[in-house]
């Protein structure tokens, strides 16, 4: 295993939920850490809680946001965790709005970030991960444009190591798609939304996942993974509780 010691990791939606606990799981690694999000109240309180985590807050979908980034921080380690709840409806009851603000969010956020680590590029070695979700390989019915979306993500980092790959710049895009975590606010929300659609009850529904995935479980696999001695072979993994599960390409 490698060490995080000394490696700069910035974390984008490193305010609260799955970024968070990464930012957390870095720290403890001996990272120097920047965590990016849109609002400043929750980085403030993240900066008091974790001694020397520096902090910008910027909206991470702005076409000028990478550039921000990098000038305060360029990252051996980036992290893309940011992006907008989704709706809890059935298709027939969301608008166009609605259905799309992923593709306006999550998408755009890991659009811009990849191609700004292409175009800078980040430097030699670099490892760039996409948080997505398990919905990008099973689908979610009540959640509009949200498995689309992390789906376009996966695209998004396969073609990236592509692009890396052909212009020799030695980076490596890996993506992560974690089942649901009821311990994040996205995560009770979805457990609310398909909760209720099902017509039953929320301790229910989380009984019936069995041993849910938890944000940590998702921290730690970052750590795991970019700390690897060797580069893993796959590009994508889904996140579990019980590790990881290489998805073949």
């Amino acid at each position: 295993m490698l060490s995080l010691n000394g490696k700069n990791v910035v974390v984008i939606g490193g305010s609260r939920g799955v970024g968070r606990r990464i930012v957390e799981a870095a720290a403890e690694e001996g990272a120097r850490l920047m965590a990016v999000a849109r609002q400043m109240a929750p980085l403030r309180q993240l900066a008091e809680e974790i001694a020397g985590v520096e902090t910008i807050a910027l909206d991470a979908a702005a076409e000028e946001a990478p550039a921000a980034v990098f000038a305060r921080m360029l990252p051996d380690i980036l992290v893309i965790s940011a992006g907008a709840f989704p709706p809890a409806a059935p298709l027939h009851l969301q608008t166009w709005r609605e259905f799309s603000v992923n593709f306006e969010a999550d998408v755009k956020i890991a659009f811009n970030f990849c191609k700004a680590a292409l175009r800078q590029p980040l430097p030699t070695g670099s490892k760039v991960f996409l948080i997505s979700s398990g919905a990008a390989l099973a689908g979610s019915p009540i959640s509009g444009g949200y498995a689309g979306a992390k789906r376009t993500q996966l695209f998004i980092a396969d073609y990236s190591q592509k692009e890396s790959d052909r212009l020799g710049l030695g980076l490596r895009f890996i993506a992560l798609a974690p089942r649901m975590m009821p311990d994040t606010d996205l995560g009770r929300h979805a457990v609310a939304g398909y909760s209720r659609y099902l017509e039953m009850s929320e301790s229910d529904f989380i009984r019936g996942m069995g041993a849910p995935t938890t944000a940590a479980d998702v921290a730690q696999a970052v750590v795991n993974l970019a700390t690897a001695a060797d580069d893993p072979k796959n590009k994508l993994f889904v996140v579990s509780s019980a590790g990881l599960e290489p998805v073949p390409a």
